[in-house]
């Protein structure tokens, strides 16, 4: 207990310019006495600790100390920092415990860094997904409960096709990928391993059995789940796309620049290729009549296929 409090006075002195004795009392809920104690513990130990009197009085560490921080570089722990905060934002981890994980970084910077440290503020990290309910919120931490106490869980899942199935799954890992959480388990039901997406699972319920984990590793899963997607493997055609000037934006944050050309009129021409046609078709109907699929020709009468059968559902709705 004594060494994790003269951890915490030293991360505290380390990241402050100056720390009242009374303040270290009243966070570490000891004594002054103990304080004391522990601030001599500390100067015993190598660690050179000054103290000031009068109104602005309190204790610092000299500015040209600082924790060993081995090969990390000033510029590599403001970008570890950076990215723990971006970590902070989804939630994934107790309050306390980042602080903590924090207050350990800053640490390791010298004082007479701290202004510098400032920089980290001009890159700002946040994996938080556009979607976050507190239904979200709840799912992920009964999951990140079952994977730390190995328990077993049962919910209906939902699948990309849209059939729906309850699932007996002995839960991994939980993992953050592309905006979205990701859980990583062995399902019973496939006598092997799935990833399930957060936001497909309902009714979840945490069992009282537990599992004993099984040898594979998470790395080793995802070695094994690089495996090219149907989307990937197919073959790359190419497509050519007619936007409205209104358009622009949006052609500029979803192509590359290279693949964009700018006509005389304001209109873009887009020249890329897909591998998949469902992606294609989704792509033209996101910008309705902001967009005419040119080219494939075969591709281009599917969208106006589609296009007027959509326009079949809604014939009736004017009518009295």
């Amino acid at each position: 207990m004594k060494l994790e409090r003269l951890m915490t006075i030293t991360i505290l002195l380390l990241n402050r310019k100056r720390v009242q004795a009374q303040e270290l009392a009243d966070q570490l809920e000891v004594s002054l006495r103990t304080i004391y104690r522990d601030l001599d513990s500390l100067g015993q130990a190598g660690i050179p600790i000054v103290s000031y009197t009068g109104m602005e009085g309190g204790y610092e560490i000299m500015d040209s100390f600082r924790l060993d921080r081995q090969l990390l570089s000033f510029d590599e722990l403001t970008a570890l920092s950076t990215a723990l905060r971006g970590l902070e934002s989804t939630k994934a981890y107790d309050r306390s415990n980042m602080d903590l994980l924090l207050g350990k970084v800053g640490a390791m910077v010298a004082q007479a860094e701290q202004g510098r440290a400032g920089e980290g503020d001009r890159i700002h990290i946040d994996f938080t997904p556009w979607k976050n309910s507190e239904e979200d919120q709840g799912r992920y931490d009964s999951l990140r409960q079952a994977v730390n106490e190995r328990k077993l869980i049962r919910f209906k899942y939902t699948s990309r096709t849209g059939g729906e199935q309850e699932r007996e799954v002995e839960p991994m890992a939980l993992v953050l990928k592309n905006y979205a959480w990701y859980l990583h388990g062995y399902c019973r039901l496939r006598d092997d391993y799935r990833i399930f997406k957060l936001t497909r699972i309902r009714e979840l319920s945490l069992q009282a059995e537990t599992f004993l984990r099984r040898a594979e590793s998470l790395a080793q899963l995802n070695e094994r789940w690089k495996i090219p997607t149907i989307y990937e493997a197919n073959e790359r055609f190419a497509v050519v796309l007619l936007f409205k000037a209104s358009a622009a934006v949006s052609v500029m944050d979803h192509f590359d620049e290279k693949d964009i050309e700018q006509l005389p009129d304001g209109q873009l021409l887009v020249r890329t290729t897909y591998s998949n046609e469902r992606w294609l078709i989704r792509t033209v109907f996101h910008y309705m009549t902001d967009v005419t699929l040119l080219e494939p020709a075969d591709m281009a009468a599917k969208v106006k296929q589609i296009a007027l059968d959509i326009a079949k559902q809604y014939g009736g709705l004017d009518k009295e």
